[in-house]
């Protein structure tokens, strides 16, 4: 099979823009966008998102004992374009704040879902990290960003 033609297919899927955050090892506030978040669990409370094997903060997210699926508004375009280029993954100050349970949480989010981790599970290419929600911050207003054939969209 193709993998350009997959990758393709697959993006016919709209989804939602996240941006996963947690502490490294060195204290500092770290995020990645990611739309691979997906429920699991209402009982347990589980969540899971998918981290590719050769990405280069794997080390960080592979083994982070807690963090936060930040589920970004449509406004935020900017944002998930930030923390989506490789490099400097360092949150800024002025996007996040610490939520209760210790994890960054970026400011703004429709929702933020406070994890624990629970398990990881190898996924060919990719490390599938199931955390169990200790807790959320809800918006009581305001649409997805979402993502759909390689480009940002919004609902009508």
């Amino acid at each position: 099979m193709d993998g350009r033609e997959l990758r393709n297919a697959l993006g016919r899927f709209a989804t939602g823009v996240c941006v996963i955050s947690t502490i490294d090892k060195q204290g500092k506030a770290v995020g990645m966008t990611a739309n691979s978040f997906s429920s699991v669990s209402l009982d347990p409370p589980l969540v899971l998102w998918s981290l590719q094997n050769n990405s280069e903060i794997y080390d960080t997210f592979a083994t982070a004992r807690r963090f936060a699926i930040n589920v970004l508004a449509s406004e935020q375009v900017e944002l998930s374009n930030d923390y989506a280029r490789k490099g400097d993954h360092q949150l800024s100050p002025g996007h996040y704040c610490l939520g209760r349970h210790g994890s960054p949480v970026i400011r703004n989010a429709l929702v933020t879902f406070e994890c624990q981790l629970e398990s990881t599970h190898q996924g060919g290419d990719h490390l599938i990290i199931i955390g169990r929600v200790l807790g959320m911050l809800s918006r009581p207003t305001g649409k997805p960003l979402l993502f759909h054939a390689g480009a940002y969209c919004e609902l009508r």
